[in-house]
């Protein structure tokens, strides 16, 4: 009895083991499960936070520095992808053509004229919340400006497209046709001709291809005047981009060539020609021995109907001569004009080529700034 009584504790207490066993096992299996989870809430919420956007900037900007060239690439390099659609740069003076995405963060400018020789231009990347967007709504910070400055154009470009647009008294045929239209104010290869036969050698004398002279100076105080511009004979970035607008509009010159000989030969005259043609000729004085016009070509530079004329005489005295009619400076004080003198044909003013009132009235007319008058 004892023996079997001594069994049923042993298993008793078997039991009573695998169930504290059974029991631990329990509490770890719900305290593992207790320690899991926030471990997954908290990989769920790492994973819903968004990075800020990366700072939206300009890296570069081409091209730069002087003596652009005027068929230069535009193009502006930006930190990060921008949205398709955010503002775009600006170029100032403006140039006829429109930016292109090369890539997400590349924009090229594609124009469709040259840039104009001499001018300064700026390209401006727009700032601030009306500015250039980043793909992701990220914005530049301020407004990005770059500047440069393209290179002086050259005298012989100058002076064909001045030919094309019959501002000389030559044609310009260029050999084969341009391959771009950023390409117009690039030296062409072609040839000159002169516009009329049998012109006078104290006009065709004057000529020189790729030199700025005073038969170049003529024609573009000429084209200044018909454009509006500041008549100082000067081809800076205005005379440049007019000039190149009116070769793209085909705008030529809306007046006759027109060309003053004056001759001190005995008896003095003065011989105007229009579009290569002798159409006026008639008596003139120059100066006395004193005070002579002096020889040589100038291009007529002021015009007046009617103006006071002063100065001062051989013998010191001074003059003011009121009522002066049909004037046209040349160089310096002197002028074609007309003035009443008893005979013509000799030298009897104080620089100036007088000419009678009527015939004054004539020739005033054919002599628009920019007219060359030589003297010789």
């Amino acid at each position: 009895m004892a023996s079997g009584k001594h069994s049923r504790k042993s298993g008793q207490k078997g039991a009573r083991l695998w169930v504290i066993l059974g029991a631990a096992v329990a509490l770890v299996v719900a305290a593992a499960t207790f320690i899991l989870i926030p471990r997954t809430h908290s990989s769920s919420a790492s994973a819903d936070t968004t990075a800020p956007p990366p700072a939206l900037q300009v890296l570069t900007s081409a091209p730069t520095g002087d003596n652009v060239d005027s068929g230069a690439t535009i193009s502006v390099q930006f930190s990060t992808d921008l949205a398709p659609e955010s503002p775009m740069p600006t170029l100032s003076p403006a140039v006829a053509g429109q930016w292109a995405v090369l890539s997400p963060s590349l924009l090229q400018y594609r124009a469709t004229e040259p840039l104009v020789p001499g001018a300064v231009e700026s390209i401006t990347v727009p700032g601030g919340p009306g500015g250039v967007v980043g793909s992701r709504g990220q914005h530049l910070t301020t407004t990005y400006t770059s500047t440069f400055t393209v290179a002086p154009g050259s005298t012989l470009r100058l002076q064909q497209m001045l030919a094309e647009l019959g501002y000389l008294p030559l044609n310009f045929t260029a050999a084969s046709p341009l391959t771009s239209p950023t390409q117009e104010s690039a030296v062409q290869v072609g040839t000159f001709t002169w516009r009329w036969a049998n012109q006078p050698a104290s006009l065709t004398s004057l000529w020189t291809p790729g030199t700025y002279n005073v038969i170049t100076k003529g024609a573009v105080m000429n084209f200044e005047s018909q454009h509006n511009l500041k008549v100082d004979g000067i081809a800076g970035p205005a005379v440049w981009g007019a000039v190149l607008t009116a070769v793209e509009n085909g705008q030529g010159d809306a007046l006759p060539y027109d060309y003053v000989d004056v001759t001190k030969t005995l008896p003095e005259t003065v011989t105007v020609y229009e579009n290569g043609a002798s159409v006026y000729q008639t008596p003139g004085n120059t100066g006395v021995a004193a005070a002579p016009t002096a020889d040589g070509t100038f291009p007529v530079y002021a015009r007046y109907t009617v103006t006071t004329m002063s100065g001062t005489n051989p013998d010191g005295s001074h003059y003011s001569d009121p009522g002066i009619r049909w004037v046209s400076y040349f160089n310096g004080g002197d002028a074609l004009h007309g003035f009443p003198r008893a005979s013509y044909g000799f030298p009897q003013s104080v620089g100036c080529v007088e000419m009678p009132i009527a015939n004054a009235a004539v020739v005033y007319p054919l002599t628009p700034l920019g007219t060359l008058v030589t003297v010789s």
